[in-house]
């Protein structure tokens, strides 16, 4: 049933009186959406959007998609809910297909809820296996919302404490046109960051657990550095004896589509220690986990259960949504569409000042926006295009530095003419905001 705004402003003003003030919400009058279908979504008053965000990169293939609804339906009506204390066919089942997918030796896989949790675990499972609190991450980075992941967090717009259980190093790379190697070649760059690396481990004291890397920065704005720094970071690593996290919540299964993973970019050296994943394999269910070489994942000297990570109705829409995306080629079409889309938005806004770069590989595309005239990042200019993109019917993210780049990740069964679409709408929300923001 179509509601009327008044229903949607009491919705909002219910949320302010029983949630965290810190709960965001997108635009000025909060989206109620209720239905899905496709690359489509509606809200409650039945307008209709092409979403191009997939409630951030987790609707992976498509809203309502049948294959995963009647997965979910069928297994809710046998059993919902046993945990790990029991044998569950559909965990072991996923966990054998992630674990040949992984690209890791003798791989084991742990089921979570969230990326956050994964994350939270992966962590776990390196500094007891270094038996070392010290980790590497990037700047930029994000991991997730957990007092651990917030402590190895790189963007100050999401880590609210300073406070950490881990102690963390810094290590540059993650932002190829930002900082102070961005005007370098991209082997010099690489080097330049190895140098950086290695300097700073020869003045730190005691072991280094792990580095946690984002192939692509997800929340940093789909941010990435050159193929093969992780690669030649990697070098340096095993010569130390640390861990590699690849974290994989927004980069995995065929996204990028050159890769299935992200980390296959930088796959000079193999592949990493272990490997997080969350987001987009429940199709919108709540799964995450980690993947690790067994001598890593059995190194816990505890015992350890998870009530909820690998419930038999998350792993039933883990399984049919995988199967869908394999045997569609969905990696293929992201590498296809994607890279029509990042074209596309390239020519679109060729002439823009607003827009200080187009980047991202895939259906992973970053529109960093400026101040015209100048460099400095424009987090008022990404608030007024998501405004401007939903008058027209377009869902769009923001994130990156200062929260000054567009984020754009649509479900991988984006079709041509969707993605010319999407182009078009985005543009004209920029040109409309370009003429609010340009001097006169």
């Amino acid at each position: 049933m179509t509601q009327h705004p008044q229903d949607a402003a009491s919705l909002h003003a219910r949320h302010q009186a029983v949630l965290p003030s810190w709960l965001s919400l997108y635009y000025e009058r909060p989206l109620e959406l209720t239905h899905g279908e496709g690359r489509h979504v509606w809200d409650a008053e039945g307008n209709r959007y092409l979403d191009f965000f997939g409630g951030i990169l987790t609707t992976m293939t498509a809203h309502a998609l049948p294959e995963v609804t009647k997965a979910v339906s069928e297994q809710a009506g046998r059993i919902i809910h046993t945990s790990t204390l029991y044998l569950s066919r559909p965990m072991v089942d996923l966990a054998e297909r992630i674990a040949a997918l992984s690209g890791i030796p003798d791989a084991r896989v742990f089921f979570t809820t969230s990326g956050t949790e994964a994350n939270d675990a992966a962590l776990l499972l390196a500094t007891a296996h270094r038996r070392s609190n010290q980790v590497l991450a990037m700047r930029n980075s994000y991991h997730g919302r957990s007092f651990s992941t917030v402590g190895i967090t790189g963007n100050q717009s999401w880590s609210p404490t300073s406070l950490s259980p881990l102690q963390t190093l810094y290590v540059h790379g993650g932002v190829r046109t930002r900082g102070p190697y961005a005007e370098l070649g991209d082997r010099d760059y690489i080097a330049a960051c190895v140098a950086d690396l290695e300097d700073m481990l020869q003045q730190t004291a005691g072991g280094i657990a792990a580095l946690i890397a984002e192939p692509v920065q997800g929340v940093g704005g789909f941010t990435m550095p050159p193929d093969g720094l992780y690669a030649a970071f990697r070098e340096v690593l095993a010569r130390h004896g640390i861990l590699w996290i690849s974290d994989e919540v927004q980069t995995g299964w065929g996204r990028t589509g050159d890769h299935f993973w992200g980390w296959q970019a930088h796959a000079d050296n193999g592949p990493p220690d272990l490997l997080t994943f969350a987001k987009g394999i429940g199709n919108g269910m709540a799964i995450g986990g980690v993947v690790a070489r067994a001598e890593v994942m059995n190194s816990l000297t505890a015992n350890s259960i998870s009530t909820f990570g690998g419930s038999p109705v998350t792993m039933a829409a883990g399984l049919a949504n995988l199967t869908y995306l394999l045997e569609h080629d969905l990696q293929g079409n992201a590498r296809r569409v994607g890279g029509l889309l990042i074209e596309r938005l390239r020519a679109v806004t060729a002439g823009l000042d607003v827009v200080r770069e187009v980047r991202g590989r895939g259906l992973m595309i970053g529109v960093e926006l400026v101040r015209p005239g100048t460099d400095e990042r424009a987090p008022e200019a990404a608030s007024l295009v998501l405004e401007a993109a939903r008058e027209r019917g377009l869902l769009i993210g923001k994130g990156g530095q200062g929260g000054a780049s567009l984020r754009i990740a649509p479900p991988m069964t984006l079709t041509v003419a969707e993605a010319e679409e999407g182009a078009t709408l985005l543009a004209d929300a920029l040109q409309a905001v370009q003429g609010v923001l340009a001097p006169s």
